[in-house]
């Protein structure tokens, strides 16, 4: 067994082979020491490891551990997961929404890092929790896709009311920007949650096209554990990055490319030896 680790700053993403097949698992990075006893329980003869804590992970293993590059990691597991979709795209632009969001154009089999956002999924769970007290990811989801926007954020048609805008008016002109003193006491959970997903979703997606047009592509690859079963965020960031004239990926398993990278390391070695 071979296995592929992603230790980030919030989650832990696993991609192992079991009997041929590569399965995936995620646990909370507060777990690094389950994580550690349940691999060193297996029958592992292998583990490559990526991520801001893989040198902590690593430091509990008791099989041969390889570090890399998470950059590298993501990238060539980005690779895998379009190639395993029947996708093949010479140039694109990969936009890993984690914690914060990291942006890479991958040009010539190689990669690239333009820059990034503080905005992303820590930004989802931290502001989510201030306005609503609501701390788990799962919850803050399933509450937000019950929620409106319309009362919280201002719209390009509600500047120009009564006249007709020189760009849509229903592009948000400002996240939170309603006047809302006199109504925040009506606000729901679900309402305030929407506006945060919303905020983190054009954030995103605007600073994607942007740096698209230097990658010189219009196929942006979204990734990251602040995807993962969260429709309404990748409702966002799809109609944006739709809008804004870029063409939007989302690859199966996506929150798994470092790991799934990690993992395709293993497998190269393995084929060079044989």
């Amino acid at each position: 067994m071979k296995v592929g680790i992603d230790a980030g700053g919030t989650l832990i993403k696993v991609a192992y082979t079991d009997e041929g097949e590569v399965q995936f698992a995620k646990h909370p990075i507060a777990d690094i020491g389950l994580v550690a006893e349940w691999i060193n329980g297996l029958p592992v003869s292998e583990v490559c490891v990526t991520g801001g804590k893989s040198g902590v992970l690593a430091s509990l293993l008791e099989q041969p551990v390889q570090e890399m590059v998470e950059f590298e990691a993501t990238h060539l597991g980005v690779q895998v997961l379009l190639e395993r979709m029947g996708l093949h795209h010479e140039a694109y632009l990969v936009t890993n929404v984690g914690t914060g969001t990291s942006i890479h154009c991958v040009q010539d089999n190689s990669q690239e890092r333009l820059g990034g956002t503080g905005i992303g999924g820590g930004t989802l769970i931290g502001l989510s929790h201030l306005l609503t007290g609501i701390t788990s990811f799962d919850e803050i989801v399933e509450h937000a896709k019950r929620g409106s926007r319309e009362r919280i954020d201002l719209k390009v048609k509600h500047i120009y009311e009564g006249k007709e805008p020189p760009i849509s008016g229903e592009l948000t002109a400002s996240n939170f920007g309603q006047d809302l003193f006199a109504i925040s006491h009506e606000l729901s959970k679900e309402e305030l949650l929407a506006t945060v997903i919303g905020l983190v979703g054009e954030t995103v997606s605007t600073v994607s096209v942007h740096a698209a047009r230097q990658c010189r592509s219009s196929t942006i690859v979204y990734i990251g554990s602040s995807f993962s079963d969260n429709a309404l965020l990748k409702e966002v960031v799809t109609s944006y990055t739709i809008l804004r004239g870029s063409t939007p990926l989302f690859p199966d398993n996506g929150e798994y490319s470092g790991a799934v990278g990690a993992l395709s390391v293993l497998e190269q070695k393995k084929e060079h030896q044989s």
